[in-house]
């Protein structure tokens, strides 16, 4: 059933903000074994990571994309070209990014990509697995929603990907950490997820979030 490739325990985050320190408690509480890089030298988060992420450790990026196969992208979305394209060679690219006009700016191609800002994170990084998820759940809503599996009223966590095994690992992620996993289907797929798509920022069931995808797809043009 799972792909193997997030049982090995290990997580990587790029990204020191209040997402990236969300999901690496919550990594940590499931008994994954979490590395999270900010911007520049590890000691400059090493504080950050002791008193809102406590058994994470602060790496490099380098070093974080060196020590996980299963790499979250969590940083302020205009950043992301700041990297190397070569940077997640070969690893499953978890993009929780979303793109926001005060942040990011009102122009440029996040605001008008129409199949969505990951398919500019795989062009960006195209030897990278790249999967959109962890994005569609504020932070706080991300960690209060948090339940075992089998809990009822436990909420869904979509995930889109092209890489077929990459998306199989995210989901099996998504489980460990809470949620109820959905595929959402390819990485065009995770226009949905992201701000002012039908799913964001509110919790749904699993056969809600289905629901709501399925009628989304109905809606795009066939190819």
């Amino acid at each position: 059933m799972f792909s193997g490739e997030a049982t090995e325990r290990r997580l990587g985050i790029v990204g020191a903000g209040k997402a990236g320190t969300a999901f690496a408690r919550a990594a940590v509480a499931a008994g994954y074994d979490v590395a999270i890089s900010g911007s520049g030298p590890s000691d400059r988060i090493e504080l950050i990571v002791e008193v809102l992420a406590p058994g994470a450790r602060a790496l490099t990026t380098d070093e974080v994309v060196a020590y996980a196969g299963v790499i979250v992208l969590a940083i302020p979305m205009h950043r992301f070209r700041q990297l190397r394209r070569d940077l997640f060679a070969g690893k499953i690219l978890v993009d929780a990014m979303n793109y926001w006009d005060e942040i990011d700016g009102v122009d440029g191609p996040f605001a008008t990509a129409p199949a969505g800002t990951s398919m500019l994170v795989q062009e960006w990084f195209p030897s990278a697995r790249v999967v959109k998820s962890l994005n569609h759940l504020g932070y706080f809503k991300f960690e209060k929603s948090r339940r075992p599996r089998g809990t009822p009223g436990r909420i869904g966590m979509a995930a889109a990907g092209n890489d077929r095994s990459a998306v199989a690992a995210v989901l099996e992620l998504i489980d460990i950490l809470g949620f109820d996993a959905v595929d959402a289907g390819n990485l065009e797929s995770g226009l949905a997820l992201q701000p002012g798509g039908p799913i964001f920022g509110a919790g749904h069931s699993a056969k809600e979030l289905s629901s709501l995808l399925s009628r989304e797809a109905a809606l795009l043009p066939a190819n």
